[in-house]
């Protein structure tokens, strides 16, 4: 029998955590959804002086990415508008809506949506999103046109959401329409299944980008029938359950430039294939996605709930890593009542140690200082949404506590 105590603290978290999401809101809502993102250094006065050469351009980008110090107002560097936050935003929203039944989430998730289906990529005719800044890497560069695949799952989840709960078309034709964008990229094809590319240019092969569009496909292709979705979405979940390590984790990628474990992709991976076999019914990796859950709870938490960014080391504390972690670790929870727990501890580190008064939470936490610089998707609109998720899950509906 639960006690009196009991239903004290857990109204209390309920409530801090209530607390944190609203404040959160409000500062991407007074922000206009616009703010700064890891990777937006590209964007500064001094690229001319990289005179186009790749690894200057690198070397630009992680300055500034790095700096505990906010550069950005300095290298004249200004906030933008975030297509994958607006995503987030959105699917926080929903997800509100849906716990609650207060039109006015609704009405927000909406102005996002049609927002987003406004600012698409324009190189194509069909949906896919981008950044809104020139991108270099080990991997290459590609440029503020050029969508990638990982926002446009995301995104394209957020409009399934919307179908789902509201039961309008239009919201699933763009989905349908992403579908139709990710089966037009170029697919490594091996003896253990096809890896969907990052990029439409050129095949980039990236486990977590690859089981992104096929959780997209399979989610889709549940309410199309389209077979050809669920034939692709399969074949993409066999090239990377396949070459799931023995330890049970994932390289970021299989070249050797990206072998690297890290917490935020690995739950990406974990929330797709979820995602893939909850819709298409098919159970065939069930044990991967077990044992990759056991690994994701095992090595990257502290005993205080801060989440590490790599399997292996705490450092740096990063905003993404504890957003995708409270996210995850909530939407596994309907199966493992000990991932609710977890998230919870993840929830409460974050908000005591990575929220600033006004609201926003920051970029990243380093052994002697904190980053503060204000972004957007990579810490406002991805926490909102797992806070939104986590809420939902403490609780049915939000309307019952005053």
């Amino acid at each position: 029998m639960r006690s009196a105590a009991d239903g004290t603290q857990e109204n209390s978290v309920f409530q801090t955590i209530k607390k944190s999401l609203d404040a959160v809101q409000r500062w991407a809502e007074e922000h206009d959804y616009q703010g700064y993102e890891p990777f937006d250094g590209l964007s500064s006065r001094l690229r001319p002086l990289t005179f186009g050469n790749l690894l200057c351009e690198r070397l630009l980008q992680q300055l500034v990415r790095q700096s505990p110090v906010n550069l950005r107002p300095i290298l004249g560097i200004r906030p933008q508008d975030s297509t994958k936050g607006r995503g987030y935003m959105a699917w926080g929203y929903l997800i509100r809506y849906k716990a609650t039944g207060h039109m006015d989430y609704r009405r927000k998730a909406e102005v996002c949506l049609d927002w987003l289906n406004q600012h698409k990529a324009s190189k194509f005719s069909k949906h896919s999103w981008s950044n809104h800044f020139d991108f270099s890497s080990r991997g290459g560069r590609y440029t503020k046109d050029d969508p990638i695949i990982v926002w446009t799952a995301l995104i394209g989840q957020a409009y399934l959401e919307a179908y789902e709960i509201t039961g309008e078309a239009r919201w699933l034709e763009v989905a349908d329409s992403a579908c139709g964008w990710i089966m037009d990229l170029p697919r490594e094809k091996t003896l253990r299944g096809d890896c969907l590319s990052y990029l439409a240019f050129v095949q980039e092969s990236v486990h977590n980008s690859n089981m992104l569009g096929a959780a997209l496909l399979a989610r889709t292709a549940k309410h199309t029938g389209n077979k050809s979705y669920q034939e692709v979405a399969r074949s993409a979940m066999e090239y990377s359950c396949s070459r799931q390590l023995p330890n049970d984790a994932w390289w970021y990628a299989e070249n050797p430039k990206y072998h690297w474990i890290d917490n935020f992709h690995t739950g990406y991976n974990l929330d797709s294939l979820k995602c893939y076999i909850d819709n298409s019914g098919d159970d065939t990796w069930r044990e991967n996605l077990n044992r990759g859950l056991i690994f994701f709870k095992q090595h990257f938490f502290e005993d205080d709930g801060c989440p590490k960014f790599y399997h292996n080391r705490r450092y740096p504390v990063d905003s993404q890593c504890a957003a995708q972690a409270i996210d995850t670790l909530a939407l596994f929870s309907d199966d493992d009542p000990a991932c609710l727990d977890l998230a919870v501890k993840v929830a409460q580190w974050t908000i005591e140690n990575m929220q600033d008064i006004d609201g926003h939470f920051y970029y990243r936490q380093y052994p002697l200082m904190k980053a503060k610089a204000p972004m957007l998707h990579w810490a406002q609109a991805t926490t909102y949404k797992a806070l939104a998720q986590l809420l939902s899950k403490l609780h049915t509906s939000e309307s019952s506590v005053p």
